[in-house]
């Protein structure tokens, strides 16, 4: 997979809550949907330009997603924070080391990579007896300033998951803010003049740590990208009906979903 050097490829491998959609045991309209927009995987995207692919979070379903969607690269991941809908994948990207025929750096924040590590203790302790393959990776913290990856400038978003510190990212137009309930002012700042931003929306009904979908839609008025499209989306959300009462601009996210933003 691969983009134009002006321009990122975005693709959507999963837009769904922590549960996943459907969820175990739920026989609601939505998880009993016949429409292929309402089967949810845990939330991720990846991030191509040039020859480059970067995946943002390692959710649950990784390996369905990249070969559902047809990625045969990861040169490196970012990480929005360490609960586990967004990281229990990691063991997953032990296969791009064999692709790529090299260990991968994890970018995240500090404290994000730290509990990753400790979540994933096998993968990072040196044990030349350990029985079988694990992924090579190399953990680099990061903080708010914009760092350089692979010539394209990446630019994390500090944002607030209920109490916990989080990280969007922005890549040129194209802004990545799942798994948050406030957007700092400096953060709002940040999100200025994008032409498609992907927002967290998780449900009608208030939540302590997310966005509702109507916060989400006044949210992304604020912010004020040409299209925005909502993620990390619960049962609650039937993608046709919920798209038709939507502004102009403004759509749920789909697994599968994938667009090219010019930089």
């Amino acid at each position: 997979m691969s983009a134009e050097a002006d321009s990122i490829r975005i693709v959507c491998l999963g837009t769904g809550t922590s549960h996943g959609i459907p969820m175990i045991g739920c026989d609601c309209a939505v998880c009993t949907s016949s429409d292929p927009h309402d089967k949810r995987t845990r939330p991720c995207i990846a991030v191509s330009w040039e020859d480059r692919t970067v995946l943002i979070d390692t959710p649950p379903e990784l390996r369905l997603q990249c070969v559902a969607r047809g990625i045969k690269r990861a040169d490196a991941i970012l990480f929005t924070h360490h609960h586990a809908d967004h990281v229990a994948g990691l063991d997953d990207l032990r296969r791009f080391n064999y692709l790529m025929g090299s260990a991968l750096n994890c970018y995240g924040p500090a404290d994000a990579l730290k509990r990753i590590g400790e979540m994933f203790v096998y993968a990072f302790e040196d044990d030349p007896d350990y029985p079988s393959q694990k992924p090579a990776l190399n953990l680099v913290p990061i903080d708010a300033n914009p760092f350089e990856l692979f010539g394209m400038t990446v630019a994390p978003i500090p944002l607030m998951h209920g109490p916990l510190p989080v990280f969007g990212y922005r890549f040129g137009k194209f802004a990545y803010c799942t798994d948050c309930n406030f957007i700092p002012a400096d953060s709002l700042d940040r999100l200025n003049g994008l032409d498609v931003l992907i927002l967290d929306g998780l449900r009608r009904r208030p939540h302590p740590t997310h966005f509702n979908l109507e916060q989400a839609v006044e949210m992304a008025k604020q912010i004020g990208a040409k299209r925005t499209y909502f993620t990390h989306i619960a049962h609650e959300l039937m993608h046709e009906e919920t798209n038709a009462e939507l502004p102009e601009g403004m759509e749920l996210a789909y697994d599968g979903l994938g667009f090219q933003v010019r930089l």
